[in-house]
């Protein structure tokens, strides 16, 4: 429109408003270090431009100073010259990306989200994915750290997410690498779409692992029994995750071996005798079948039927397919012998991604369930994936008769909260003073898996995180 020629000229009033130093009614301090900076701006501005301010300034209380009446507040998590850059933006409209290091876009992400500023939010999530791309490559982990961290960075997230399930070597082979968490490299690997060769997996487990200990040499031949016994309580939750069994021969001898004593000494036994006492007698990679009868579960609901059954599930197969993966389901938490209690669930659950909620029905036979391939957390906020299902029996005893849905709407495929226990969207969710009372829509992000919504109590319930093999 013809009049927008206005729009620069008082985009530069605003901004000599800001430099203004006479006439304010609000300082704001910003940073935590002793010498904090005095912001001085104007609550009209303020309260237009921000509703996290707003809200801080309509509760404040103003401080009688010798020129009259003036608000002051404290923004201790910003820092000042980010804060700096955020007010040219609420007064002008102005931000120029291009001149500021990438690092400090994060920052600006971060402090925009405390102020819920959601247009500046979203245009500085798209300019990264658009211009920044390598850089979000190379520096994964403060990336996947901080997009996880807060359920406004959405598209920062699926940046991840993306990334994780197509190019993982792009991760692997990033300059943070050695500095990714715990529970992100597990994430990772446990992808359902993660690929990449076992024994690659194991070499770059290991990379980790000795980053993570700098005093353990490189070369195995220089290790003692005390680094050895280090890196074995740095890698122990990622050797579940290695399947030794596909390896060849060659790969174990050459790369596996000299590691031997970080392996659990059952499974050393086993695999020095299937790869150097009888090599011949090995099965041939990616050919060893499993036999459900060999196999248990612990579990006062479910049987091995069952866990087949979600194991097809889970790789997404029709039911008369055969199973290429039967899941070995660890138990870690029950409510009869752990508690019913958000906070227990909160407590044993938090941070562990590919589990299977089991919950059996009070006074009937019926079991509900629903498996989550993300960490369960105590933030709040939805989890985004395509993954996650939930389903019925109606009777434990009849697996024929089940009810299968997937999630509808990615975005609120499960649900965090501190009072919840676990929560598949608003479908089927475990909440209550003492974790019994259940609720179970229908419609909402997954299909109904039930005759009824009434709310049902809990008799008992499990979870289970799931390992491949």
């Amino acid at each position: 429109m013809y009049d927008n020629k206005f729009l620069p000229k008082l985009s530069q009033n605003l901004l000599e408003i800001l430099e203004d130093n006479e006439f304010y009614d609000i300082t704001i301090e910003v940073g935590n270090d002793p010498y904090v900076k005095i912001f001085r701006a104007h609550m009209a501005i303020l309260n237009y431009r921000s509703s996290y301010l707003r809200r801080i300034l309509s509760t404040s209380v103003n401080e009688k100073r010798n020129d009259g009446p003036l608000t002051h507040i404290k923004l201790p998590n910003i820092l000042p010259e980010i804060f700096q850059m955020i007010l040219r933006y609420i007064y002008g409209g102005r931000l120029s990306l291009e001149e500021y290091d990438t690092s400090d876009i994060i920052k600006i992400l971060i402090a925009s989200s405390e102020l819920n500023l959601q247009e500046l939010i979203t245009h500085l999530q798209l300019f990264l994915i658009e211009n920044k791309k390598d850089w979000m490559e190379q520096n994964f982990n403060l990336l996947y750290k901080t997009s996880f961290e807060n359920n406004s960075f959405m598209e920062l997230r699926n940046f991840c997410t993306e990334l994780m399930s197509k190019e993982p070597e792009k991760i692997f082979n990033s300059i943070d690498f050695i500095s990714l968490s715990e529970n992100c490299l597990i994430s990772l690997i446990q992808h359902d779409n993660f690929q990449m060769s076992d024994i690659q997996v194991w070499e770059y487990m290991l990379k980790w692992g000795i980053a993570q200990n700098p005093q353990i040499s490189s070369d195995p031949s220089n290790c003692s029994k005390d680094d050895f016994n280090t890196l074995n309580n740095t890698l122990q939750q990622f050797i579940p995750l290695i399947k030794f069994y596909d390896l060849t021969p060659s790969e174990f001898v050459d790369k596996v071996y000299p590691y031997k004593k970080i392996l659990p000494k059952e499974l050393r036994d086993k695999l020095i005798k299937d790869f150097i006492i009888q090599p011949k007698n090995k099965p041939e990679p990616k050919t060893i079948t499993k036999v459900i009868s060999q196999k248990s579960i612990d579990s006062k609901i479910i049987t091995l039927q069952h866990v087949e059954l979600v194991s097809k599930w889970i790789d997404k197969l029709e039911i008369t397919d055969k199973v290429k993966n039967l899941y070995e389901f660890k138990l870690i938490l029950r409510g009869s012998r752990d508690g019913f209690s958000s906070s227990k669930f909160h407590e044993i659950c938090d941070d562990q991604s590919h589990t299977i909620s089991i919950i059996k029905v009070k006074d009937s036979n019926e079991i509900l369930g629903g498996y989550n391939p993300l960490p369960w957390n105590s933030r709040g906020g939805y989890g985004i994936t395509r993954d996650s299902f939930i389903f019925s029996f109606m009777n434990k005893e009849n697996i024929e008769n089940y009810v299968l849905s997937r999630v509808m709407v990615v975005s609120y495929a499960t649900f965090n909260h501190i009072n919840c226990g676990p929560s598949f969207g608003s479908d089927l969710v475990l909440c209550g003073e003492n974790g019994y009372d259940w609720s179970c829509n229908s419609g909402a992000f997954y299909k109904s898996i039930r005759e009824t919504k009434d709310y049902f109590s809990v008799e008992e319930y499990e979870i289970f995180q799931i390992l491949k093999e």
